[in-house]
């Protein structure tokens, strides 16, 4: 990384719970491109306040995470189709003052549901109403999955997302009634690092009678949803190789640059060491 200078450009992460992740992919790349770059995580006590610094301090680019998805936008000039599309963003980039928001989180998604081969016609819970879920909610509309069941204790987060594209809501899910779900995916903070992290996001009974699990919580990506998974041989994904996926669009954004497919490998791996 280059000596700090007065000429580095800042691009930040703005998260309830930070984590070391995205601030050591990035850095890395600034690092191997030899671009005058630097990143770093916060998590705001301020949401309004944090985004008027962006727009104010020049940062040039911000990283948005749970729970500002959707509380940003109000905050925002102009919505990317593909932030708009969905109603959530996790990418801030700053034009001279201008603030676009952007989605790379369904980009993500669309990318690893074709690169899985995932069958369209496979039964899916989807644990989630948040502005991730959304995410992961229009990739697998677009991608031709209909027998999607959102599984949300917030009855209007729920049925609100359930509807938007045809899919079934559940306020909790049980292991008799839906034994036969193809797909488990957690788009929630169960078992991410914190109060949460040792919780596992649907029963051994539902991943036993799965085919494959998805859990996008990427801190730490062996949640323990992953790890039932894996000791039951089940097809996993999991939140790393979601935030690698985004974060090289969101690096893309910020800089102009699209590093080569090794050089994202590489970063991937160092920011999960």
């Amino acid at each position: 990384m280059p000596i700090l200078n007065k000429d580095m450009t800042l691009c930040i992460s703005l998260a309830a719970r930070p984590s070391n992740i995205g601030t050591r992919f990035h850095n890395y790349l600034y690092d191997a491109l030899g671009l005058n770059f630097v990143y770093k995580a916060f998590a705001p006590v301020d949401l309004a306040q944090a985004v008027a610094g962006i727009r104010g301090l020049g940062i040039r680019g911000a990283a948005v995470s749970m729970p500002y998805k959707e509380d940003v936008i109000e905050l925002i000039d102009v919505m990317d189709a593909s932030a708009s599309a969905i109603d959530s963003v996790n990418t801030i980039v700053n034009d001279h003052g201008v603030l676009t928001a952007y989605n790379t989180d369904y980009l993500a998604i669309a990318r690893l549901l074709a690169e899985n081969a995932l069958d369209p016609q496979t039964t899916v819970l989807l644990r989630g109403s948040g502005g991730m879920a959304k995410a992961v909610a229009a990739a697998m509309h677009d991608a031709g999955f209909a027998h999607v069941t959102i599984v949300a204790r917030n009855e209007a987060r729920g049925r609100a997302l359930a509807a938007l594209y045809g899919f079934s809501w559940l306020a909790e899910v049980s292991d008799a009634s839906d034994a036969g779900a193809g797909m488990l995916i957690n788009v929630t903070p169960l078992g991410m690092a914190g109060a949460d992290e040792a919780v596992q996001s649907f029963s051994d009974s539902l991943v036993s009678a799965a085919e494959v699990v998805f859990d996008v919580v990427a801190l730490p990506s062996e949640t323990p949803l992953i790890q039932a998974a894996r000791a039951a041989g089940k097809r996993i994904i999991t939140g790393a190789e979601v935030i690698a996926i985004q974060a090289e669009e969101q690096f893309v954004l910020y800089t102009g640059v699209r590093p080569s497919p090794e050089l994202i490998r590489e970063a991937s791996e160092f920011s999960r060491s």
